[in-house]
């Protein structure tokens, strides 16, 4: 069968993708930016990419017609638009007059479950997509979750942050709020099956599962997990500005992602029924065995995706095409180079730089930068990396985004997302035998060349020092 797959660079396209080439399928991928997709080479031959932005029609011709489903797994709760609703709403209206040219039988929209009669500004966009997608000449299938637990989701993330930095916590009272939290790869599995299935054509359904537990009990649960003692108080006192704050500078997470997610943590999300379960056979694992499942993909460094890679986690919010081609004119360039003593080292060091590996010279420097930076409500360098040993165009990485990774070619290009009065590109690239390091940035205005002096200093033994590491 031939399936369209929206959000194909997202937490939950990146995995749902093997999955279905694995089943046999063709797949049609739609991104907005080719360059930031990586497909494994085994896929391939199955896999065609198409670029789509579903907020401009224009873009929806090059959809082949002979598809016969489609999934719909696009999201901008986290986007830095205010106006993420309707953002939402017009993607939601372009796909369905795009899919309606097509033959179609399908589509299979995760939503979150809006059981509840007063609903969070995210919840009720997802609600209104899911009525938009009803005007379809196909049938739509809704599955509907709550919390998704798994290496390298946005909830996990933020309890695993939570757990690890503060042994008491001082939270707000929508800790207390009921959750039904489900393991990523049963997600997974509800989506595949329901595929072409007709038993599920024309429905909704709440997927979960099999502990309904508060907040507080999913963290407490996360330290039993991991051996550690915590203790959680709560207050009733943390307006939800205050609880977005908390979140944004204990955790990963975006100020924009923190500010959703209060908002929607006041809402119990709880299974209205588990009819899916028997209709598609599907037994849910419990919340301790999703946390056991997902600590192993942690340790392994088997992470398959990541919520912080997508370009909502940052400041990033341009194709990647646009950036590669590092400026020169009107620049100031701090460049180096130095003959490499071997070639698998310095490539290894350079494709595991960053994350808990750091940044090979004056740690606490690049750390202070991006306290700093977090302090001005830019995204810190609290993301790290997804994998301790690779790196993909489109990823995350402290507070750059990675622009092009090649590795046979020895080449790796970092764009910063980090607060700054410019523009900045960090590049590695190894010819005959000599790696050359340069940090480009483009000052705007006055204040930009004042950054740029007033930094000028501290580049001496920084850029220095890692360029001596990366070597030997």
């Amino acid at each position: 069968m031939k399936i369209l797959l929206t959000g194909a660079t997202g937490y939950i396209g990146k995995r749902l993708l093997p999955i279905l080439v694995e089943q046999g399928h063709e797949i049609i991928c739609c991104v907005r930016d080719k360059n930031r997709f990586y497909c494994p080479e085994e896929f391939r031959k199955n896999v065609t990419v198409i670029e789509v932005d579903f907020l401009k029609k224009e873009t929806l011709e090059v959809i082949p017609t002979d598809i016969d489903a489609a999934y719909y797994l696009i999201h901008s709760m986290s986007s830095s638009a205010d106006n993420y609703d309707e953002l939402e709403r017009i993607s939601a209206e372009n796909f369905v007059y795009g899919i309606d040219k097509t033959e179609a039988k399908q589509v299979i929209y995760l939503s979150g479950i809006v059981n509840d009669k007063s609903l969070s500004k995210h919840l009720s966009s997802r609600k209104k997509v899911e009525d938009v997608l009803h005007n379809g000449k196909f049938a739509i299938t809704t599955l509907r979750a709550g919390i998704i637990v798994g290496s390298g989701s946005a909830s996990f993330e933020i309890i695993r942050d939570l757990v690890n930095k503060l042994p008491i916590m001082i939270t707000p009272k929508w800790l207390n709020t009921k959750c039904q939290p489900i393991a990523i790869p049963d997600v997974l599995e509800f989506l595949s099956k329901s595929l072409l299935n007709p038993v599920t054509y024309g429905k909704s359904f709440d997927i979960g599962g099999p502990d309904i537990l508060t907040y507080k009990e999913m963290l407490l649960g996360f330290a039993k997990a991991k051996n550690k003692k915590r203790w959680i108080y709560t207050v009733p006192i943390m307006t939800p500005k205050l609880s977005s704050y908390w979140l944004y500078f204990v955790t990963s997470t975006s100020y924009k992602l923190a500010s959703a997610l209060v908002s929607s943590m006041k809402v119990e999300v709880v299974c209205s029924d588990n009819k899916i379960n028997d209709l598609l056979v599907v037994k849910p694992m419990t919340y301790e065995q999703a946390l056991s499942r997902a600590l192993i993909k942690v340790d392994e460094d088997k992470v398959a995706s990541s919520w912080k890679d997508s370009l909502v986690s940052g400041r990033f919010n341009s194709n990647i095409s646009g950036f590669l081609k590092v400026p020169k004119k009107g620049c100031y360039i701090d460049r180096r180079k130095k003959e490499i003593e071997n070639l698998d080292f310095t490539i290894d060091r350079i494709w595991s730089i960053g994350g808990e590996t750091g940044w090979y010279y004056g740690d606490w420097l690049w750390n202070l930068r991006g306290f700093i930076d977090q302090l001005f409500g830019g995204v810190g360098s609290r993301r790290g990396r997804t994998n301790k040993h690779d790196i993909h165009a489109g990823d995350a990485l402290d507070f750059w985004r990675v622009l092009y990774a090649n590795k046979e070619k020895g080449k790796l290009v970092l764009y910063a997302e980090m607060k700054l009065p410019g523009e900045a590109w960090l590049e590695f690239k190894i010819i005959n035998g000599t790696l050359y390091q340069s940090a480009t940035f483009r000052p705007k205005g006055i204040w930009g060349k004042l950054y740029w002096y007033s930094v000028l200093p501290f580049h001496g033994f920084i850029f220095k020092g890692m360029l001596d590491r990366l070597i030997n």
